[in-house]
């Protein structure tokens, strides 16, 4: 008894400090990023309009709305303002909600007035305060997972460790506080972490429903949060589908899984406003595809050669009908289910070309480029790239030896244990692997996936460094007898994270808290002053045009209606934005005036930062693209070029000489801006 008694004391006690060091970790990382935000833009000693321009393009617009919802009298109109909107963007009425996913400002908009925290706090440090909460969850999250797969804390130590480390490449946080991502990963780190638990063979019932229960949580939670959210699923699936043929034993829990995604596909259709998105969604026809298969399936004995023909032919029924019920739906469901991506990806990949303005300014963005040089060196330096692809391919190469194990016939043991070294043989570990090369195929793609990625890979190759499984499934590789291989593989799984984990300390430690010390300064006086003539000078029905960018600030800081927002899933917004840039194209004085009457615009702003732009990339500048789709510029060999009579409109607005200064009136300027009034009555004067 007494032995019984030490045991369970022992393992009360590991339990106990890993849930200790995993909330630590999260908590310190929220303070952490509080620090620093702090820090790198003064906050505190802001004024509320310098600490708002603090939030940029498609950040502010959804600032702005968390900030529309407190100043509504009651919650019922503040949510009835927002879903018929007609006060941002002119002569457009808007579902604000269902087209910008604004369920966390709803959210959190409803918390601060609830908790009485309008008495304590001002509203944006509640809610950057939630958003940097929300990251520290994450890296709980990460911390479980990596502690779930490995059986030790320690490996949630390192993720947590790496994670920081290369925060650069894990979190967006640092630039863009309001994002969905920002708010949705979270919730999918806890999903991910409740469904390696629950895959995991050796879980009790109570432990499989809570996980279960935290799952189906946190699957609809990120599916309302982020509009990309069933995109990230569909690869979830197609790895759990992978599971399934691979991992016979697992098939009850996979079907439960995908029950998982109906039941949220379902509900947030109906809470979002019938969104059809989800019902075209490669998600719901995959899921539909496999438990039609799953119907159609015969019961055939294990490890049959009918059965395994049978694999096949459910593989390819499955492939087949996801793609036929995805077609089906797009018939007979009216959706704009984001036509643009489509386009974009197929001139990505080169099957396509286009001269069109908006295509090419997204080929042109970093985030979805190819990544470069310095994104390998980054994971190379901190040592978190050679241990993953280490991990990796143990892992790839122990599961493909069970699936040729299974194939053959040969029957593997009901419990895995250390001496076995079949890392590969874990449904959790299948899952995983299949996952993050999935994910890490797309990131080799387009760069901004990595911010998916690599959180997983430092969770990853910090499971592995410390899994003593990992090391004896090697070990029985090399066939090693020198050294008993358990007893290496123990002191392997502790002493290299803790040799790693010195190592980072000690090279990168200083850096994180040199950073938290020095005083950076955020200081655009130029957007200060031309916010505070607008809020001064303009008309309180004043309509802007100028930047999509500009135009999110504007709304945020003044509130004035704009003609444009920075939002990329709207084919109207869209087109608005590049008939708005066209400011900065070689057009007559009458085309652009046209362009901006047609919008209700009665101001434009001219940013001396796009007319002027000498950007490093010659083509990708914004006076280029435009150059380029109206033809006035030679992209390709063959094309026609048409010059064009008039002089670039941002430089020629400025001479303020005829034609221009009979359609535009220049009202204020400083450094940076020039702002003009776009006159209602035209006086043709020489």
């Amino acid at each position: 008894f007494a032995e019984e008694l030490n045991v369970l004391f022992q393992r009360f006690a590991k339990i106990f400090i890993g849930c200790l060091a995993a909330v630590t970790s999260g908590m310190m990382y929220a303070l952490y990023l509080s620090a620093y935000h702090e820090r790198k833009f003064w906050f505190s000693n802001r004024q509320e309009l310098e600490r708002e321009i603090t939030f940029q393009g498609d950040s502010a617009i959804y600032y702005s709305y968390y900030k529309d919802m407190l100043k509504a009298p009651s919650f019922e109109r503040g949510v009835y303002e927002l879903t018929h909107n007609n006060k941002t963007v002119s002569l457009k009425t808007i579902n604000a909600v269902q087209q910008m996913s604004l369920y966390p400002e709803l959210i959190a908009s409803i918390l601060y007035q609830a908790t009485g925290s309008n008495e304590i706090i001002e509203p944006v440090y509640f809610y950057i305060g939630i958003v940097f909460g929300l990251q520290g969850i994450y890296v709980t999250a990460l911390f479980v997972t990596s502690w779930l797969m490995s059986g030790t804390w320690l490996a949630g130590m390192l993720t947590v460790a790496w994670f920081i480390i290369n925060r650069v490449d894990t979190t967006r946080i640092e630039y863009s506080i309001p994002l969905r991502e920002n708010w949705a990963l979270p919730y999918f780190a806890c999903q991910i972490a409740a469904l390696t638990g629950y895959l995991k063979s050796n879980l009790n019932t109570y432990g499989e429903r809570f996980c279960y229960l935290l799952m189906s949580a946190s699957t609809y939670t990120f599916m309302m949060m982020w509009e990309y959210s069933h995109y990230l699923l569909f690869l979830q699936a197609i790895s759990l589908f992978l599971l399934d043929i691979f991992s016979v034993e697992q098939s009850d829990k996979v079907y439960e899984v995908y029950k998982i995604y109906i039941f949220s596909l379902f509900l947030g259709y109906l809470l979002q406003f019938e969104n059809p998105a989800l019902l075209v969604s490669p998600l719901l026809s995959l899921v539909a595809a496999l438990m039609l298969a799953k119907c159609l399936q015969l019961n055939v004995k294990k490890g049959s050669f009918v059965a395994k023909i049978i694999k096949v032919i459910n593989f390819y029924l499955v492939c087949t009908l996801t793609i036929t019920l995805n077609i089906i739906m797009k018939m007979f469901v009216p959706h704009k289910e984001n036509g643009h991506m489509l386009k974009f990806l197929e001139v990505k990949f080169g099957l396509n070309m286009t001269k069109n303005f908006t295509m090419n300014w997204l080929l042109c963005q970093e985030s979805l480029q190819a990544p470069s040089q310095d994104f390998f060196l980054r994971l190379t330096q901190s040592s978190l790239l050679p241990f993953y692809i280490l991990v990796l391919i143990i892992c790839f190469l122990s599961m493909l030896q069970v699936i040729f194990r299974r194939i053959n016939g040969k029957s593997l043991k009901e419990t895995v244990t250390l001496e076995d070294g079949l890392i590969g043989e874990r449904p959790e570990i299948i899952y995983h692997v299949i996952h993050t090369i999935l994910l890490g195929s797309l990131a080799m793609v387009i760069e901004g996936l990595k911010y998916i990625w690599i959180p997983y890979v430092c969770m990853l190759a910090a499971f592995g460094v410390c899994s003593p499984e990992l090391w004896m499934t090697l070990f029985k590789w090399l066939r090693l007898r020198t050294v008993h291989p358990i007893l290496l593989a123990l002191i392997l799984s502790m002493a290299v994270p803790t040799i790693i984990g010195l190592s980072l300390w000690k090279e990168f430690f200083p850096r994180l808290m040199t950073e938290l010390m020095e005083l950076q300064e955020f200081y655009d006086p130029d957007t200060v002053e031309l916010m505070t003539w607008i809020k001064r000078q303009a008309p309180v029905a004043a309509v802007f045009a100028g930047s999509p960018q500009l135009m999110g600030v504007i709304k945020l800081c003044t509130g004035w209606m704009v003609t444009s927002l920075p939002l990329y899933n709207d084919d109207d917004l869209l087109k608005r934005n590049e008939n708005i840039y066209q400011i900065y194209s070689k057009r007559s004085a009458e085309d652009i005036y046209k362009i901006l009457t047609s919008y209700k615009a009665n101001y434009l702003i001219v940013e001396d930062a796009i007319c002027n732009e000498v950007g490093p990339m010659r083509g990708c500048r914004v006076k280029d693209l435009l150059d380029i789709a109206n033809g006035h510029m030679v992209c390709e060999e063959g094309d026609k070029l048409t010059y064009s009579k008039y002089g670039r409109f941002c430089h020629e607005v400025k001479i303020n000489y005829s034609p221009y200064v009979n359609y535009f009136t220049r009202v204020y300027w400083n450094r940076s801006y020039f702002v003009y009034k776009i006159n209602t009555v035209i006086s043709f004067q020489s």
